[in-house]
């Protein structure tokens, strides 16, 4: 089988990130966004999505962390599309549900060559350390419009930001290890009746 994985490199007047990543890998990360919250959320898709996963991002800071998140989501989700190629033979459907505590989220995505996003989580506070949770947002945003994927994302309850969060975090890697899945009773076979996803 032909290794899926994938590097890509993004450099603008805002940011300078590169990824790699394998998505038949062992969940094994390397993390530098100068925003530790969100460093520890792409550990959890990592670690959960049993990719390995290596994101080294520079971007301007000094304003806010938007840039970077953004442009963060927007390079996985293109290193993604390259790793994981024409689909053939995926499972092309992911779901989870995952608690912390009081939280619950459930993740569902779609690698339908389509980019559409749902999410709807009310978080409890504007920001978890410097993380502005409105980035959460733009992170699955950047990330599906360029990995073509259909993404709904819902936190059903939760009281605590930060457990919010991490539901989400983890439940997205979840659902991407199983959509990305190869199913040994589609081998080669494109999951569309189309023929092309």
């Amino acid at each position: 089988m032909k290794p899926r994985t994938a590097e890509v490199t993004r450099n603008t007047r805002e940011t300078q990130i590169s990824v790699k990543l394998n998505i038949d890998g062992t969940g094994q990360s390397k993390l530098d966004t100068g925003i530790g919250f969100f460093d520890h959320m792409l550990d959890q898709i990592a670690r959960h999505g049993m990719i390995d996963l290596e994101v080294v991002a520079k971007g301007d800071l000094h304003i806010d962390g938007h840039h970077t998140v953004e442009d963060v989501g927007i390079t996985i989700g293109q290193a993604l599309a390259q790793a994981v190629g024409d689909k053939s033979g995926v499972r092309r459907y992911g779901h989870a549900y995952v608690p912390l505590d009081e939280a619950l989220s459930r993740v569902v995505v779609d690698f339908s060559g389509r980019p559409g996003l749902e999410m709807h989580v009310p978080f409890k506070s504007g920001a978890i350390g410097l993380f502005d949770t409105q980035l959460a947002f733009e992170f699955f945003q950047g990330f599906v419009n360029h990995a073509f994927v259909t993404l709904h994302i819902d936190n059903l309850r939760g009281e605590n930001s930060h457990h919010q969060a991490e539901t989400v975090f983890k439940a997205f890697g979840r659902a991407l290890r199983m959509a990305m899945e190869l199913d040994p009773r589609s081998a080669g076979v494109i999951p569309s009746t189309k023929g092309v996803l």
